[in-house]
């Protein structure tokens, strides 16, 4: 059962931080951006569903705390084979954990029995920030910068301030989305969409600016090298927040032209076409950079690990392209060597594994560029021309047959193929969880994606599924679980695997867009898509295993 947990504790700190943003970032933007004690014409359906996204938030950020608490016991217990107790209990993951929690569940009674039944007070807003403040601060003693001697106060401080800025941003970008909602519905006034999408610009910079002076000293205090920024997996997760913020802020800076726009002509076009698909596209890659964050927070600063540093030239390496390795070792070579490449004591790396695993990675990768050329292909002229070539939309059916390949090949040691048992592999192995649900993932993909595009109903939710698993895919392979002080060979995997993640967010982002937006836009975001899913399949080609 370590294996779960081990996947669960990846998992519920991007959910943690979700929760978080989702109070505080809502805390912000009753209080900024909303003000319904100053507007006497404000829903009361918006200020109540505003309200109600806080507490919850809050609920369940309690529930996300004392589970990590809980799963933290069930890692240690499993790893150690005796209760961490009464030792863990000194801990301030232990006890800054339970007053967080504590903190928070005040919080978010307070807004469930006051402000909800005053949602037009100031006062009422004002306490439920104010009760929030300790809250907020008790965060500090949850970081990095809490087991630290060097500028432990500065540093806790500056992660404080970095975390209430994005919770600021993502926080207001969930609000946006349920005001969009309302509106869709026509509960709320037509005119408060450009109102606050305005107000918010100038709400949302202001945080981004606050992520951006905070963010800098904080990495400069942890990383110290150039070879610490691109040959560490703190590093490297650090540069994949850097790319997805900067793919979110491309989005905000969309939106924020077409309410300059809307300001200057009055034309709502944009405004009511594209901006509210911009912004969800906006919240899915700020939802992915919070699991990334929360990924990165398990990871040990790059400072402290100078002698597990791969040089820039290393990990340049691993995408060099070369011949894909399209001939496979033997099962039973395979499983020859799998003792003395898992011992703990005289480990022996094992070659038949290494080009086991490139196999299946090259393999993967020829389908993947192949569905990739296809799909790229259905977008000209051409393929509407005869009805042969008209067939090249199926491209899809690709992910069925690398479904099927990935569950007889992948983790060979483990059933179908090998001794190990699916229960046995499945629960006390998190890698062998992961592929097992990615595997999963990309046969399911396949198939739904292969119905959609079938249905004759125009209405139909089915092509929704394929930018949503593609996006899950993305958040699985950056939040892949590695060892904490990684040797080089497994940082040099990670790389991998989290520029796929990008690619993957990007191919969901791009499809979801081509299925919401108008002409010429949806065009462009699903030949986008498309030629991300080629750049993965590339990644994959080329793909070369460190001897391990």
């Amino acid at each position: 059962m370590a294996g779960i947990a081990d996947f669960l504790d990846s998992l519920i700190g991007g959910f943690d931080l979700i929760c978080f943003a989702l109070m505080i970032g809502g805390l912000l933007w009753g209080l900024f951006v909303l003000r319904p004690w100053q507007q006497a014409n404000t829903p009361a359906i918006l200020a109540a569903t505003t309200i109600r996204l806080i507490y919850q938030g809050g609920f369940w950020l309690a529930a996300a705390q004392g589970f990590k608490i809980i799963l933290k016991i069930w890692l240690m217990a499993a790893i150690l084979e005796k209760s961490p107790f009464p030792e863990f209990a000194d801990t301030s993951q232990f006890i800054g954990g339970l007053i967080r929690a504590a903190l928070t569940l005040l919080v978010a009674a307070y807004a469930y029995y006051y402000l909800s039944r005053h949602p037009d007070s100031e006062d009422h807003w004002q306490n439920t920030g104010l009760l929030a403040v300790p809250m907020v601060v008790s965060g500090a003693w949850l970081v990095h910068a809490a087991g630290r001697f060097d500028d432990r106060l500065l540093l806790m401080g500056l992660t404080v301030l970095h975390q209430l800025a994005a919770a600021a941003w993502i926080g207001g970008v969930f609000m946006l989305l349920n005001l969009w909602q309302l509106q869709r519905r026509q509960a709320v006034a037509a005119e408060l969409w450009p109102l606050l999408l305005k107000r918010f610009s100038l709400f949302g910079g202001l945080a981004v600016g606050g992520i951006l002076l905070s963010g800098v000293p904080i990495a400069w205090q942890y990383i110290d090298s150039w070879n610490g920024l691109v040959g560490t997996g703190y590093g490297n997760l650090l540069m994949v927040k850097i790319i997805l913020l900067g793919l979110a802020l491309t989005f905000a800076w969309l939106n924020r032209t077409a309410v300059a726009d809307f300001l200057l002509s009055g034309n709502q076009h944009a405004l009511r076409r594209r901006v509210p698909y911009y912004i969800e596209a906006e919240a899915l890659i700020l939802v992915t950079l919070l699991f990334t964050a929360a990924s990165l927070a398990s990871q040990p600063p790059a400072i402290d690990i100078p002698n597990l540093t791969a040089a820039w030239q290393e990990v340049l390496g691993t995408f060099t392209p070369q011949w894909p390795q399209t001939t496979s070792p033997t099962h039973s070579a395979l499983l020859a060597g799998e003792a003395g490449r898992v011992a703990i004591v005289g480990q022996t790396p094992s070659l038949a594994a290494t080009e086991w695993s490139n196999y299946n990675h090259n393999i993967s990768g020829i389908f993947i560029t192949a569905m990739g050329l296809l799909a790229m292909f259905s977008y000209s002229r051409w393929a509407h021309s005869h009805p042969l070539l008209a067939l090249s939309r199926y491209w899809p059916i690709g992910f069925v047959g690398l479904g099927i390949f990935l569950f007889f090949r992948s983790d060979a040691e483990t059933w179908p193929l090998g001794p190990i048992g699916f229960w046995e592999s499945t629960f006390n192995n998190g890698e062998v969880l992961q592929h097992r649900i990615a595997t999963l993932l990309v046969l399911v993909l396949g198939i739904f994606e292969l119905m959609a595009r079938r249905a004759k109903n125009a209405d139909s939710a089915l092509p929704l599924v394929f930018p949503v698993l593609a996006a899950f895919g993305g958040l699985m392979l950056l939040t892949h679980s590695h060892i904490g002080f990684q040797a080089k060979s497994a940082f040099l995997i990670q790389v991998g695997h989290t520029t796929m993640g990008i690619f993957a967010l990007i191919l969901a982002c791009g499809r979801w867009l081509e299925l919401k937006l108008d002409s010429p836009g949806k065009e462009l975001a699903g030949f986008v898509s498309v030629a991300a899913l080629f750049q993965i399949g590339f990644i994959l080609m080329f793909y070369r295993e460190p001897l391990y």
